[in-house]
C-alpha cells in the first residue's frame, strides 16, 4: 500500500547541478517516500555536475539519472517548501508555502574534496528539514 507524502519540497538553485540535486537526492533517501521531492533552476545546465554525482554515489545514494530541470512556476505552487540554495535566484512567491534559503558554496568547477564538504553541510540541513516535516506531521502549506 502506498504512502502518501505528507509534504512536497522544492530546491531550486541557477543551474540545478549541483546543490540542488544533492540536497533532492538526500531528501528522496532520507525521507522514505513521506516527502515529494522536486529540484529545479532558472537556468538549467546542460548536465548535473559531476563532482555531485561522485561524491554522492560515496553515500550510496544515485543522482546519475537526475537531469536539471527548468523552475516553473507550478512547480512552486505544488509545494509546500520553497528552498533555495543560496545562489540568489528568485522564486514566484505564493502564500502558504515555507520559503528557506540554504546558503552553500556553489560547486561548479571546484574539486571532489571541496564538493564532499559541500554535501556534508547539504545533508546536515536536509536532516533536520526531515525532522522538522516529521514533527509537524503534515505539510507546509496553509492551502488544502
Amino acid at each position: 500500500m502506498a504512502t502518501t507524502p505528507v509534504a512536497s519540497v522544492l530546491f531550486v538553485c541557477v543551474h540545478n547541478a549541483g546543490r540542488s540535486q544533492m540536497a533532492a537526492g538526500f531528501l528522496s533517501h532520507l525521507a522514505g517516500g513521506q516527502v515529494e521531492v522536486r529540484s529545479a533552476g532558472s537556468l538549467p545546465a546542460e548536465q548535473v555536475n559531476p563532482a555531485a554525482v561522485e561524491v554522492m554515489n560515496e553515500v550510496g545514494i544515485d543522482i546519475s539519472g537526475s537531469a536539471p530541470k527548468l523552475l516553473t512556476t507550478d512547480a512552486v505552487q505544488a509545494s509546500d517548501y520553497v528552498i533555495t540554495m543560496g545562489c540568489g535566484d528568485a522564486c514566484p512567491v505564493f502564500p502558504g508555502r515555507k520559503y528557506l534559503d540554504w546558503e552553500f558554496d556553489d560547486p561548479a568547477g571546484k574539486g571532489v574534496e571541496d564538493v564532499r564538504r559541500i554535501r556534508d553541510q547539504i545533508k546536515d540541513r536536509v536532516e533536520s528539514l526531515v525532522a522538522g516535516i516529521r514533527q509537524e506531521g503534515h505539510s507546509g502549506r496553509a492551502d488544502p
